[in-house]
């Protein structure tokens, strides 16, 4: 791995903010804002905004099977 380029390309006037998690060699485009929490493992066009909701709304939905508790919230209330 030595001599290969491995870490993110971030152009000018670009904000990151705090816990974004930026993977590989990717570029972040001129003026582009990445929100806090924000996994990137793609490159991103100059002028965009980035933010957690976007990148979740981007993702295959998930099935998952709704399990039901061993009791109601009413019953955890009542004692």
């Amino acid at each position: 791995m030595k001599g290969n380029a491995r870490h993110p390309i971030v152009e000018d006037d670009v904000v990151i903010y705090a816990g974004a998690t930026i993977l590989g060699r990717v570029t972040i485009g001129h003026g582009s804002t990445i929100g806090g929490n924000v996994w990137l493992t793609h490159s991103v066009p100059p002028n965009s905004h980035i933010t957690q909701a976007q990148v979740r709304s981007e993702l295959p939905p998930i099935n998952i099977e709704s399990k039901s508790s061993s009791f109601s919230r009413s019953e955890a209330h009542a004692s």
